[in-house]
């Protein structure tokens, strides 16, 4: 059993090959994120936060922003650390970043991924329309959500 008191910090650069284990143990099926699209992320300035148990990366979460809307580009937890309030952490701090700007935030999520679902419609989030075959090379299909501005 994974033990230890979970902290969320900036994703740094070290953090990318770990980032790329998580998702090649996640994504199997699809098109895992390799580690120059992680380092493209951090340099084009996007907002991306790890959290940390003992000191290993066990979460990411990204997301980009302008001054008119937000995009949540991942959020990602190890399997064993799934179901314990990681990505709802990770998800509370992106938010917390989008309601600093006051936009509204968009993002994708595969229509078979109840937990991820609920999580967001939990947190506002709002069903907005269906992406056939988004996710390659599976052809997983994903919905579209939103959640409008907050005022802070």
């Amino acid at each position: 059993m994974t033990t230890g008191t979970v902290t969320l910090a900036p994703l740094r650069h070290a953090d990318v090959p770990r980032c790329h284990e998580i998702e090649l143990e996640l994504f199997p099926g699809d098109d895992p994120w390799s580690e120059n699209a992680f380092h493209s992320e951090l340099d084009n300035g996007n907002y991306y936060v790890g959290a940390y148990a003992d000191d290993e990366l066990i979460g990411y979460a990204g997301l980009a922003a302008s001054e008119y809307e937000a995009s949540v580009h991942t959020i990602a937890v190890v399997k064993h650390w799934q179901g314990r309030g990681v990505g709802k952490m990770l998800l509370n701090d992106l938010l917390a970043r989008v309601d600093e700007l006051g936009v509204p935030v968009y993002l994708e999520v595969r229509t078979d991924n109840e937990p991820a679902i609920a999580l967001y419609l939990a947190h506002g989030f709002e069903h907005l329309g269906v992406r056939r075959r988004y996710y390659q090379p599976s052809g997983a299909d994903a919905y579209t959500m939103g959640r409008p501005a907050q005022s802070v």
